[in-house]
C-alpha cells in the first residue's frame, strides 16, 4: 500500500558537505537535486501528496553565510524548476510564515503557486520558515478572529495544510531520532520512519523502503486490531481520539 501523503525531513545536507570538505550550501545544493529526485520517484509511485521540511523558523540561528546561501539557493530554483513542476503536474504550496522573508522569495512564492494551481498530479508542499508551534498558535489567532470555538475540528480547518489530508508517513533522513518542529499537529497518527542515509543521497530504495515498511504496519486510529479486521485505514485520516 502507498502512502497518499509522505512528508519528508531533509536532514544532514551540511554533514555531507562537511564529510566532503565542502561548503554546507554545497549540501544544500545537492539536497535540492535529491528533491527533484523524490518528486520523481514519488509521482512514479502514485503518491499524492508530498510535504518536505526545506527551512525552519529554528533555522535562522544558523551562520548567516549558510542562511544567505539558502535564501539564495532557494530564489533561484523557483526560477529553475517551477516551470519543469508545472508541465509534470505538481501543484506548490509554500507553507510557512512569511514575515522576514525577501520581497523577492514572496513573490516568487505567490507566482509559483498561481502558475502550478491547477495541477493535480503530486501536491508539493514546501515548508519554508515553518515551525509546528507557530502554525497551532496562527491557526488559533484565525479561529479566534472569525468569533470561532477552539476545538479540534476548528483548528485543524485553519492550518496551514488544510487543504490536504494529514500525512500518512514521515521520513527523516540523517540519523537524527525526533520530529523537530514540523508539523506537530498533523502528525498526531502518522506512521514514522527514521533513515540513516544523508538526504543528498536519499534515492529510490530509500524511499522503497520506507513505503514498504508503511505498507506492513497496521493503522488503527484508536481501535483495536480486531475492530479494523487487518485491513488499513483510509489515507488522510486525521483527528482520533486515543491510542
Amino acid at each position: 500500500m502507498v502512502p497518499h501523503h509522505i512528508a519528508i525531513v531533509m536532514d544532514g545536507n551540511g554533514r555531507w558537505a562537511n564529510k566532503r570538505f565542502m561548503p554546507r550550501v554545497a549540501g544544500h545544493r545537492q539536497g535540492l537535486e535529491a528533491l527533484r529526485r523524490c518528486i520523481r520517484l514519488c509521482m512514479d509511485r502514485g503518491v499524492a501528496v508530498l510535504t518536505v521540511f526545506a527551512f525552519s523558523s529554528e533555522n535562522w540561528a544558523r551562520p548567516a553565510d549558510e542562511v544567505s546561501g539558502l535564501m539564495d539557493l532557494m530564489a533561484g530554483a523557483m526560477g529553475r524548476e517551477v516551470p519543469t513542476l508545472k508541465q509534470n503536474g505538481v501543484q506548490l504550496h509554500f507553507v510557512g510564515d512569511r514575515r522576514g522573508l525577501s520581497d523577492k522569495v514572496c513573490q516568487g512564492f505567490d507566482q509559483a503557486e498561481a502558475q502550478t494551481a491547477d495541477n493535480r498530479r503530486l501536491v508539493l508542499n514546501v515548508c519554508f520558515n515553518y515551525g509546528g508551534r507557530w502554525d497551532i498558535a496562527q491557526a488559533a489567532d484565525r479561529a479566534a478572529a472569525k468569533g470561532l470555538p477552539i476545538t479540534p475540528e476548528g483548528l485543524a480547518a485553519e492550518l496551514s495544510l488544510a487543504h490536504v489530508p494529514d500525512p500518512d508517513l514521515l521520513i527523516r533522513t540523517g540519523g537524527e531520532l525526533r520530529v523537530s518542529n514540523f508539523l506537530l499537529w498533523q502528525l498526531a497518527y502518522s506512521e514514522l520512519h527514521f533513515s540513516d542515509v544523508l538526504w543528498p543521497d536519499f534515492d529510490a530504495p530509500h524511499l522503497d523502503e520506507a513505503i514498504t515498511a508503511f505498507a506492513g504496519r497496521e493503522r488503527r486510529f484508536g481501535k483495536t486490531s480486531a475492530q479494523v479486521g487487518g485491513v488499513s485505514a483510509d489515507p488522510g485520516a486525521s483527528v482520533a481520539t486515543s491510542t
